[in-house]
């Protein structure tokens, strides 16, 4: 549910809501033809539009979902719109109300035009905007005058008070006086105020209903009217001037002006105020123009609703609120309790909790959405009685206030004096999703399952909605049990386009995923996703796709090959009580190291080193491991050497499969189909985490063999490829230096360093030395030739 949803219906199909009209049970949604026209529908057609394209939606994701291989379980699926979610939506409603953290209050909040509805404050993003500073002239009652530099000339009708900073010495002399506004000749007081800023402008600031936040508050504890001028649609409505709260010395001359602007948008009527004030006789009184110079550009930050297209206005409506500014203290100890990764990103929930300034408005005047279980008396008179609402029986939920009867009353009263009317809003979508913890444990309708489910151990989730998703969740979870919602908080980036900018629509830089399904495949695909650290936004990158696909041909090549090597040998020979050769048991330490590393990383949520780890290792196992022990593996004479290196390269490649399975999830399992597949682990997705118990029967080896080996076998093979000759090239001779302790290690596997050379054991020498440039091995190479 939410309002982008209600946009792109109201878009497919060419419909808007009218929730007075009666349901039509033989309506049908069809796509639009024509852009520009609008059909009304009732709410419950408009809803089952809704439904019918979220239907749509969903089998779309969970298509493109189950090719990703994420790890749903496909039978706990719900929608926030659904019947178990519109009851514990409306539960936790209830339970707000009677433990005192909700209240309902007509006051000035924060609305977005287009969408027409209230927000929060989380709901608000900032966007550097062209405005421009206007100078306005406004008159001193009693004589003099002052300027006031402005971006929003258009609120001058709504101009109910002047301010300056009590220290600024140029307006010192006018606090406790009146100033009278231009064009409408208003008389409002000038007072002195903290928050005005000497340094911005003129220094001297109109106070209007309402520009910004600032306003408000103000306003707040001023006792003064409002004037409202701006509507819910953002055009300046009708209001007469000479009656309150539109007092004016000159109403006649006020109505005139006033006249010119009302039916505009806020951006028209800026323009046109600002013309009628660079007329002559505009000024107070007629006395010259009331506009100083022409206006000067500036580039100024505005609020716009985070999907919205044109800026928030303050509007006075009815809405819902959660008290959440009485609770700061509280709710930064609840973030303290949960472990953040990274630890960082604790400072973005803390910093936004220490900022906020107006409690959560989880009201919205839209019409997709879980609605208020709440009606309120109608009185005698007609009027409708919001200080006396009436609440639904919890066990009555989930109900729509709109069509079910209050307890005590009947349905043909609805709407009439004496009678009831149901809520007609809807609540925010965090108001739900806040409750996603509860949702899946089934808070307030199976409380066994609850116990045992919640808190939860991890939300994941991305950094721009800490101050939405994860505060709100906190929230909830505090007011409702004195609970954190979960133990950890895991927090990924943005996916950034090749210019590092993040995706939007709006920008038409949004790469899709199907075509990368397509060509790469989707291990492909999630190992670009694995490889992006936690908290960092990371750039769409066609290398890392090909990277991943590389693995993932890597796996399926280097797997059959080992398979092969171990085909000739009996299973019940093989084991990992059967790794004794030096060489094995020293990469059997290495693995232990990786196993541990992988599995540490995953223990704090670092899937990325997880990942890189286990990658690493892998290379190596195919460059270096299986290269040095397969021509062991083929050989007959030596048979505990043989099984050595079977048993070796058939755990080890097993280790790799499963450290590898959450991010390749599709290549690891077709793999293990192969050869590993057996009872509770015929999935390698049921199979246990590999372990370092795993080998606990396996001596402990020496880890340095393994590099001492690959060391000289890496300089053989340079010798070879600077020759540019083929590696099966033989070695004539082999001379190695190097200290007494590292000539007695790399002896221990020597005779898999020979075979894998093809060098001649006639031609092998050591000599004790210490090499220079601290090095481990000095060694000189002859080739011969290959045959």
């Amino acid at each position: 549910n939410g309002l982008p949803t209600e946009r792109r219906v109201q878009n497919k199909f060419g419909i808007t809501c009218n929730p007075h009209l009666a349901y039509d049970s033989s309506w049908k949604p069809q796509d639009s033809t024509d852009p520009k026209q609008r059909t009304e529908v009732s709410r419950p057609n408009f809803i089952e539009a809704c439904a019918l394209v979220t239907e749509e939606d969903e089998a779309a994701f969970e298509a493109l979902w189950r090719r990703l291989g994420l790890s749903v379980e496909w039978q706990q699926q719900y929608a926030t719109i659904d019947e178990r979610c519109r009851h514990i939506s409306q539960l936790s409603f209830l339970d707000l109300v009677q433990r005192g953290h909700l209240y309902n209050a007509e006051s000035p909040t924060m609305w977005d035009v287009g969408f027409q509805t209230a927000l929060a404050q989380a709901d608000l993003e900032d966007r550097e905007k062209q405005g421009a500073f206007h100078d306005i002239r406004f008159g001193v009652e009693g004589g003099g005058e002052f300027v006031i530099a402005t971006t929003r000339p258009e609120l001058l009708p709504a101009c109910i008070a002047v301010v300056a900073h009590p220290s600024d010495e140029r307006y010192k002399k006018f606090f406790g006086k009146n100033a009278i506004t231009p064009l409408f000749e208003a008389v409002v007081p000038i007072v002195a105020s903290e928050h005005a800023d000497p340094e911005k402008g003129s220094g001297i600031m109109m106070i209007c209903t309402f520009g910004d936040a600032a306003d408000v508050e103000w306003w707040k504890a001023s006792g003064l009217p409002i004037r409202q001028i701006i509507g819910k649609d953002g055009r300046l409505m009708p209001v007469t001037f000479g009656e309150a709260p539109f007092l004016s010395q000159d109403p006649k001359r006020a109505a005139a002006a006033y006249a010119e602007l009302v039916g505009k948008s806020a951006k028209q009527a800026k323009t046109r105020v600002a013309e009628m004030l660079a007329e002559e006789g505009s000024a107070v009184g007629g006395d010259g123009c009331a506009l100083v110079g022409e206006p000067k550009p500036t580039m100024q930050m505005v609020k716009f609703y985070e999907k919205g297209e044109q800026p928030i206005e303050f509007i006075t409506t009815r809405q819902w609120f959660i008290k959440v500014l009485d609770y700061k203290t509280q709710l930064l100890e609840q973030g303290a309790k949960i472990e953040w990764h990274p630890a960082h990103m604790r400072s973005r929930y803390d910093h936004w909790v220490e900022g906020l300034a107006h409690d959560w408005c989880i009201s919205r005047q839209r019409f997709f959405g879980v609605p208020f279980p709440v009606w309120y008396p109608v009185n005698d008179d007609g009027a409708v009685n919001y200080a006396s609402p009436i609440y639904a029986e919890p066990e009555a939920l989930p109900i729509d206030p709109l069509a079910d009867v209050p307890p005590g009353f009947s349905a043909d009263q609805r709407g009439k004096p004496g009678g009831f009317v149901g809520d007609p809003d809807v609540m925010d979508t965090w108001a739900t999703s806040s409750l996603t913890p509860q949702i899946v444990s089934k808070w307030g309708l199976d409380n066994a399952r609850h116990q045992k489910l919640f808190p939860m151990d991890m939300r994941p989730q991305s950094h721009e909605i800490i101050r939405t998703w994860a505060f709100y969740t906190i929230v909830k979870a505090w007011m409702h049990e004195e609970q954190i919602p979960w133990k950890h908080v895991v927090i990924s980036g943005w996916i950034l386009d090749p210019d590092r900018k993040k995706m939007s629509k709006s920008r038409g830089n949004v790469v899709t995923p199907q075509h990368l399904l397509d060509e790469y495949s989707s291990d492909a695909v999630r190992y670009w996703a694995g490889r992006a650290r936690l908290g960092v936004d990371t750039a769409f990158d066609d290398k890392v796709f090909k990277t991943g696909r590389k693995l993932a041909t890597k796996i399926f090549n280097a797997s059959r090959f080992v398979l092969m090597q171990i085909a000739d040998t009996d299973p019940s020979e093989r084991s990992v009580a059967a790794i004794t050769d030096p060489l094995d048991k020293a990469y059997v330490e290495n693995l232990r190291g990786v196993i541990a590393q992988a599995t540490q990383a995953f223990d704090r949520f670092d899937y990325a080193a997880a990942l890189q780890a286990a990658e690493s290792a892998f290379w190596f196992y195919c460059d270096n491991f299986i290269e040095l022990v397969k021509s062991r593996a083929y050989q007959t004479e030596d048979k505990a050497g043989k099984l050595s290196a079977v048993s070796a390269l058939e755990w080890s490649l097993g280790v790799f499969l499963r450290l590898l399975a959450p991010v390749m999830p599709y290549i690891t399992d077709e793999v293990w189909s192969w050869h590993f597949a057996a009872g509770d682990k015929e999935s390698i997705h049921t199979a246990k985490w590999p372990s370092v118990d795993e080998v606990s029967t396996v001596a402990k080896g020496d880890g340095t063999l393994v590099d001492c080996c690959v060391e000289i076998l890496d300089k053989i093979r340079q010798e070879k490829s600077d020759a540019q000759v083929s590696l099966k090239t033989p070695v004539t001779s082999l001379e190695i230096s190097a200290s007494d302790e590292n000539l007695a290690l790399l002896k221990l596997g020597i005779d898999d360093v020979l075979r894998t050379g093809r060098v001649d054991e006639q031609g092998l020498k050591f000599s004790s030395s210490q090499p220079a440039d601290g090095k481990r091995f000095e060694v000189k190479v002859e080739l011969g030739t290959l045959e």
